[in-house]
Parts: C-alpha cells; structure tokens; sequence
C-alpha cells in the first residue's frame, strides 16, 4: 500500500517535515517515492506548501494519508 506521510528533517528541537509518498512499510525517514511539498511548524503561523496537483493524482491513483497529513492536504486547500 502505498501512503502519504511526513518525513523529519531539521536539527535537534528544531523540526522540519516532507510531505512524501512511501510504500507503507519503509521507515519514517526511509526511502520514498516523491516529494509532495514542505511543513515547517515553526513559522508563525506554521507554513505549508504543497503541490497540490501530485497529491490529488496520488489520491486518485489509491494513495491513503495519515491523520496529519490529512489535516496538512485541507488546510492546503485540497
């Protein structure tokens, strides 16, 4: 199966997360397929860019999300 999820970046207190698609059993920060876009929970207010054409092709195409990104794809407008 094939999902949507976050993977961290950024140093130690100071995280910074990729929207990735992923085969649902590679690890957090293992090997993915394509990057969606960016999340930095930092930024007041937190800052998320997203491409919102490859996430709704990747939906179509069966994709599931996480509860996060979920939340992350609506307040993007999708």
């Amino acid at each position: 199966m094939v999902k949507i999820r976050l993977r961290r970046l950024g140093a130690h207190k100071r995280p910074f997360y990729r929207m990735v698609v992923v085969d649902s059993r590679a690890k957090r920060d293992g090997p993915f397929i394509e990057v969606l876009g960016t999340y930095d929970p930092l930024k007041e207010p937190s800052e998320i860019k997203v491409n919102l054409e490859k996430a709704r092709l990747w939906l179509q195409k069966g994709a599931q999300t996480t509860d996060v990104t979920k939340k992350l794809l609506k307040k993007a407008g999708l």
